[in-house]
């Protein structure tokens, strides 16, 4: 089967949690999170939870715990804490709870970044995965690079990653 035929599959809407990873952001500075509501909204997907954390990986990873637990939940974006600096742990607090890690997610993202931000991009942990059947996409919390990500990979492939992990396939 192409790859149109597979995208003609997926899934129009797309049940979604959005945490927001950060020690100073408020619910009326966070300009990332709300990038990341609007642009599913206007894509027809539902935000069924958000929330803002503290950028500990403890705190970080037990939210996402209780989300994959949660079945009106397909799938979970983190935004912040993504880099290098000693605070940032959102890599950290989600690695070990994948099943399945999307690699191609961080390595495209990189590239988009780098043809906007130059070589900076290389600093950027931004990952995506699998976990308890459900999509986990963790970007760094600026908002360009949440548009960034957000329009050109994941809302592009959000229904259809969700129709090839429900394991609704056809014979090719």
């Amino acid at each position: 089967m192409a790859v149109s035929e597979h995208k003609d599959k997926a899934h129009p809407s797309v049940r979604c949690a959005v945490i927001t990873a950060s020690d100073t952001r408020s619910e009326d500075t966070d300009t990332s999170g709300k990038k990341i509501k609007d642009l599913l909204a206007a894509n027809k997907h539902a935000v069924a939870a958000y929330q803002i954390l503290k950028d500990e990986p403890l705190q970080i990873s037990a939210a996402v715990r209780a989300l994959l637990a949660r079945s009106d939940i397909d799938a979970i974006i983190i935004n912040g804490g993504t880099g290098i600096a000693p605070r940032d742990t959102t890599f950290e607090a989600i690695q070990g709870l994948l099943e399945k890690e999307i690699s191609g997610f961080g390595e495209l993202f990189r590239m988009l970044s780098y043809q906007d931000i130059g070589s900076a991009a290389m600093m950027t942990r931004a990952t995506a995965g699998v976990a308890k059947g459900k999509v986990v996409v963790s970007l760094p919390g600026s908002t360009g690079a949440v548009e960034l990500g957000m329009t050109k990979l994941i809302l592009p492939e959000l229904g259809h990653m969700l129709f090839l992990l429900r394991g609704e396939r056809h014979a090719h």
